[in-house]
């Protein structure tokens, strides 16, 4: 996906690719930060194999366009010294620049349906999708070695760029992409729902933490380590009840 034509280059720093190339290197920048989430340009660099100029450049370009944002960063350690590096997050016009339009009619459905039959069954619509959700998900999740390594298979695959990260204190989901993110902005149920799908398809409890729809950077969604241990409660108070009718 090429992202439109390039504006004549002003900058001290000249590019030595050719045309589409050089595009293609820009696309690749953009897709890295909608699929990996909120990113530096030293953290890019890195990863992409570009050079500190290069990135700059592209990233530069692509907040210039409006399809990523400048932002400075959540959270900084007490003991770094100097500025901290300012993060680069995939804006709305981004997000559909990648072919993942966001449905104005369903807006205006929901709308209506809510002014004339009522806001519950809005309600019912968002339970409803939450039910698709899990009966969907679970042929990928059962023929995962474990639920959490499932639906992330499963969101990816419904175009949600999911991937998890191990917490001290259990496992974070993040969702770099959310399809419906305007929609669920005019209707937060739909997240809520969501949310309990996942805990559904999970069997534990999860917190959601933030949300694309309400102006995060990512979807996250905590998921505490509690399936594990619960089975082991359970199989210990079998154990001991086994004991004690002897």
């Amino acid at each position: 996906m090429a992202f439109g034509h390039e504006l004549r280059n002003t900058c001290v720093v000249k590019s030595t690719l050719a045309p589409s190339e050089d595009l293609r290197t820009k696309d690749q920048v953009a897709r890295a930060i909608l699929e990996s989430g909120p990113s530096t340009a030293v953290a890019l660099a890195a990863s992409l194999g570009l050079t500190p100029a290069g990135i700059r450049r592209h990233l530069d370009s692509l907040v210039g366009e409006g399809i990523l944002e400048e932002r400075e960063p959540h959270i900084r350690s007490a003991g770094l010294r100097g500025r901290p590096s300012k993060v680069f997050v995939m804006s709305d016009k981004g997000r559909e620049r990648f072919e993942h339009s966001y449905d104005d009619l369903a807006v205006s459905a929901l709308k209506y349906m809510a002014a004339s039959a009522g806001a519950h069954l809005v309600d019912g619509f968002a339970k409803h999708r939450a039910d698709e959700i899990i009966r969907r998900s679970k042929k990928t999740v059962s023929g995962s070695k474990n639920a959490v390594d499932g639906l992330v298979k499963f969101l990816s695959d419904e175009g949600y760029a999911a991937n998890v990260h191990p917490k001290a204190i259990g496992l974070e989901l993040c969702q770099h992409h959310c399809p419906i993110a305007h929609v669920a902005a005019e209707y937060p149920q739909l997240c809520e729902e969501e949310t309990a799908a996942f805990s559904k398809i999970l069997g534990t409890h999860v917190q959601r933490l933030a949300t694309i729809a309400h102006g995060d950077g990512v979807c996250t969604t905590f998921i505490p380590q509690l399936s594990s241990k619960g089975k082991k409660i359970e199989k210990t108070q079998t154990s001991n009840r086994k004991q004690s009718k002897r």
